[in-house]
């Protein structure tokens, strides 16, 4: 069975901007946000039935270490309002209660989280021989795919892909990705690139130089390459060497945090394995997020279902 390392943002931010998704407390405050997630967790833990399942949170907009090295990043985001931060704190507490364990960072995004403790699963061989999926739609995340067995799995359309794939859909390695995006940039991020190189020719380059450091050593060969464009290409590159490489590192997920005060660098692995459903604490959150009655009974009717099912 795989170890399961989730990207809960796609799942929070989805059903708070879904038309189709809308739930009310009982004062008539959204918790649409909230609401959804429970839902995906709870229909994900039934499905799969898990044995180590880690979720990753987002706390780091504008304040992580990306953001010090270029104020464009991500600039495009906003900060939640009162009842949406409330919202996502509640996101957060109920992976506990769930039996999952939830990391966030100030400094260091979701995707950090995910890319450090599947390292660290690997190299304290908690897997032993078994793979990693990472639930998100995140192209960036496929960077993380290590073996034939990794996946990234977008969960809401049930596609899951290997190393295989992503190249064949990206014309790039796993491995690649942020060499790539270096190039190209991604305006989701707000990510620059280099102005002008496109994602036709930023594959080129990749596939015949294999990486950034490699095209920028063969500034003169690139005019001779079957490329519209080729004989200015080398120009400007150089033109933006340093903004290509400053996006490089804004997409290259960290995958070695070592930091005695960001828990999930040096939480005991062991400790990441799923753990049953507090049904108790569970009845006491959403009576105090003010959920419908009908529908809290239903979460803990679902959530003991959930325990059974592991026993």
């Amino acid at each position: 069975m795989p170890a399961y390392l989730i990207d809960a943002s796609i799942y929070i931010f989805q059903a708070h901007f879904s038309p189709y998704v809308e739930c009310l407390d009982r004062d008539g405050e959204d918790l649409s946000a909230l609401y959804g997630f429970s839902q995906f967790l709870l229909q994900f833990l039934r499905r799969e039935n898990p044995d180590l399942a880690v979720v990753a949170l987002d706390e780091s907009l504008f304040c992580g270490f990306r953001h010090s090295l270029c104020d464009q990043y991500k600039s495009n985001r906003e900060l939640p309002d009162a009842n949406l931060a409330a919202q996502l704190n509640g996101c957060a507490e109920l992976c506990g209660i769930l039996g999952l364990a939830g990391f966030g960072s100030r400094n260091y995004e979701a995707d950090d989280i995910i890319g450090t403790l599947a390292q660290r699963l690997r190299d304290e061989g908690v897997l032993a021989g078994d793979s990693i999926a990472i639930l998100s739609r995140d192209k960036d995340l496929a960077q993380l795919l290590k073996t034939e067995q990794d996946v990234l799995w977008d969960y809401q359309r049930n596609l899951r892909r290997n190393a295989v794939e992503i190249r064949a859909e990206f014309g790039v390695t796993p491995a690649q990705i942020p060499d790539y995006l270096g190039l190209v940039g991604d305006a989701v991020d707000r990510i620059g690139g280099v102005p002008g190189l496109g994602p036709v020719k930023g594959r080129a380059l990749l596939q015949t130089f294999s990486c950034l450091d490699n095209i920028y050593a063969n500034l003169q060969a690139i005019a001779g390459l079957p490329l519209r464009g080729a004989s200015r290409l080398g120009e400007l590159l150089e033109t933006h060497r340093e903004q290509a490489y400053l996006s490089r590192t804004l997409a290259t997920i960290v995958v070695d945090v070592a930091d005695q005060n960001e828990p999930f660098s040096v939480v005991a692995l062991d400790s990441l394995q799923r753990k049953p459903v507090d049904t108790g604490s569970l009845a006491e959150f959403l009576q105090r997020y003010k959920f419908d009655p009908r529908f809290c009974d239903s979460m803990v009717r679902a959530a003991s279902r959930l325990n059974e099912a592991r026993d």
